[in-house]
């Protein structure tokens, strides 16, 4: 399949778009994928939208049209198949700036793992199936400049151009092991996503290391990731290109007070102490002088108290899903997670009218593993 001037389109103009979107909307099936700015900016957002139905390849830049409208119905058309390579990130992108509810999706990545690909990053799935190297050139590019080259918008159009081939292949062999309608019930609970702030959660909820420190520390932690985020935001830079989580996890540690020991520290490059070093020390002292009965804790779950013969269910059926896995050679966790195995050792079926009243559980592992899991649970005398 070779790309060729002739059938890639560069959308500038609500125009162009219109006329895209009526091409879009008599498809039957249309490969889409996005660019972002999340590694550039403090507030990412959708920098491109490429779109493909048969010879047809659309590189879309909403940058540029300001009015995004026209093409919100393909992707709302329930007729309409959006096949999508890992789209969690680009589902929850379109929602977030656009208000896109996405109708009839096809995840390339998840049917594949589905099927037991092993590597199913889009690099690895376009050499495996068409002996296509992807050019990762642009890969780690500033999508919000412009102007875009040449280059760059047949970049974004060479990620979308093999999807729908991709999609029927994919669909052939699903149909084969009989695992169609795991992958539909799958896409169409994934379509649901919807992009999240935390709201009023503590910031230091969403650093990995902040369940290991103290109160203190932790209050510390928070003011340091306050002023990361103002410093972020005046500076329209994602806050890890201010300070790492690292540096802050060792600032909220150590707690310097001075100059000399924030320097001693080594927690800040000398760029970043000169900058910012006030500004440092002033958010450390703030945590330093909290009261102890207004420090934070963190948030825990409470572990659940547990019958003894729970570990012992689930472990046997750990053993039972991974000898199934290994027979339809699938990663073990698609068939069912630790949690969901958790939440049958508790609740013990004994019956399919009981497993099936159980949270959690989707309609393809009811009638594809639901008989073995009671068998499993409770085995014939």
């Amino acid at each position: 399949m070779t790309l060729s001037t002739e059938n890639l389109h560069f959308i500038e103009t609500t125009k162009a778009l219109q006329e895209a979107a009526d091409i879009f909307s008599k498809a039957t099936c249309v490969g889409v994928d996005l660019e972002a700015d999340s590694m550039f900016h403090f507030r990412e957002k959708v920098c491109l939208i490429q779109m493909a139905a048969g010879d047809y390849v659309a590189v879309i830049d909403p940058l540029a049209i300001e009015d995004m409208s026209p093409i919100v119905p393909v992707f709302e058309d329930p007729s309409i198949r959006k096949i999508f390579h890992g789209s969690d990130y680009d589902i929850r992108s379109l929602n977030r700036d656009f208000d896109i509810a996405i109708q009839n999706l096809f995840d390339t990545e998840l049917a594949s793992r589905f099927l037991g690909v092993r590597e199913t990053g889009l690099s690895s799935v376009m050499k495996t199936r068409f002996g296509v190297e992807m050019d990762k050139t642009y890969q780690k590019k500033d999508w919000s400049k412009r102007p875009l080259t040449p280059g760059m918008i047949a970049y974004g159009a060479g990620d979308v151009l093999y999807l729908p081939k991709l999609a029927e292949i994919l669909d052939s062999e699903l149909a084969a092991c009989e695992r169609t309608t795991w992958v539909e019930e799958e896409c169409l609970l994934l379509s649901g996503v919807r992009h999240q702030i935390n709201g009023e959660a503590p910031l230091f909820t969403r650093i990995k290391g902040a369940g290991k420190l103290d109160r203190r520390s932790l209050a510390v932690l928070e003011e340091l990731l306050r002023l990361r985020l103002l410093l972020a935001e005046k500076k329209d830079r994602p806050p890890f290109k201010v300070f790492s989580n690292t540096s802050l996890i060792t600032l909220s540690k150590e707690r310097p007070l001075s100059m000399g020991r924030l320097k001693s520290s080594g927690a800040l490059s000398p760029r970043q102490t000169s900058t910012h070093g006030s500004q440092v020390l002033e958010a450390i002292q703030t945590g330093v002088e909290i009261t102890e009965e207004d420090l934070p804790k963190y948030p825990r779950k409470k572990r659940p108290h547990f019958h003894s013969d729970v570990p012992k269910r689930v472990d046997t059926l750990k053993a039972w899903r991974d000898a199934l896995a290994l027979e339809l050679k699938l990663d073990p966790p698609i068939l069912l997670n630790k949690a969901l195995m958790t939440t049958l050792a508790v609740t013990n079926p004994s019956s399919m009218e009981e497993l099936c009243a159980i949270d959690g559980l989707r309609k393809w592992q009811i009638a594809a593993l639901g008989q073995g899991i009671v068998d499993t649970l409770h085995p014939a005398a």
